[in-house]
């Protein structure tokens, strides 16, 4: 109370999730060790490959392979996102380009970037080239999509006023369209995110002689099913941390934005 005039009450602090998670994380690594219990014939369970985690640690294999997957995904995710942006904007902001593009552009998401390794390997070799393109491939055509669906779909009241106001056509671009598109933008990054990951570990799977999908296709030859467990894990922990840094990202550049 100030001068005899309440305060407005403060909003509720919003909750934290990290309980539901922890829970969540417990679950899953009961019915896990409960699946490996049940008597499925190579299923292993928890320990099994924990232990040969530490093994892959030891002799800096998992480390390697993390190492050589993590730039091929940074590189083509980095180059997809770059072009997708502008070329979203782009298609958003002028019909001639829009109609030039958008044709090329849905004919190519049809076709799934996993479908262009084996025509990549051909016309460019075995080494990083192709895999590093079906990667750019696949996180362009996601994000340029949210991108230019992001621009057109911006509220043409808030476009009106500010040419009201004698906003230039610049001016209305920098100060409306991309703040307006920005949500749209990185969630097209968080999806391309996922489609590079899933692109590097097909891409690795066919041609590669490091990696953490080259790994699970030599443990595969040899049905050392702890050592994929330990991929698999490894896929899933480095890409939920790279799509926590986008949300955080996304929650920091979208302040604006109400949410539930």
């Amino acid at each position: 109370m100030k001068n005899g005039v309440k305060s407005p009450p403060s909003p509720p602090r919003k909750r934290r999730g990290w309980p539901l998670t922890v829970a969540s994380g417990v679950l899953g690594m009961l019915v896990w060790a409960g699946l490996a219990a049940s008597g499925i014939e190579g299923f292993p369970g928890p320990v099994p490959v924990a232990e040969r985690a530490v093994d892959l640690i030891s002799d800096g294999t998992l480390f390697g392979d993390l190492a050589a997957s993590l730039r091929r995904v940074f590189t083509g995710f980095v180059l997809g996102v770059g072009l997708a942006v502008p070329v979203g904007f782009l298609m958003g902001w002028y019909r001639t380009a829009r109609g030039l593009l958008d044709p090329w552009l849905q004919f190519f998401r049809m076709v799934p970037p996993l479908a262009i390794i084996p025509l990549a390997i051909v016309l460019m070799g075995i080494d990083e080239t192709p895999k590093i393109f079906v990667i750019f491939l696949a996180a362009f055509l996601s994000s340029v999509v949210s991108t230019y669906q992001g621009v057109i779909s911006v509220d043409p009241t808030l476009i009106n006023a500010a040419r009201v106001l004698g906003a230039t056509d610049r001016t209305v671009f920098a100060s409306v369209v991309v703040p307006a598109s920005t949500p749209f933008i990185l969630v097209g990054m968080r999806i391309g995110l996922g489609a590079s990951w899933a692109t590097v570990v097909a891409a690795e799977l066919i041609a590669a002689q490091a990696g953490l999908g080259y790994r699970m296709q030599q443990a595969q030859l040899y049905y050392d099913l702890p050592t994929i467990f330990v991929q698999l894990i490894v896929i899933g922990l480095a890409g939920l941390l790279m799509d926590r840094a986008l949300l955080l990202a996304e929650r920091r550049l979208t302040h604006w934005q109400e949410r539930r």
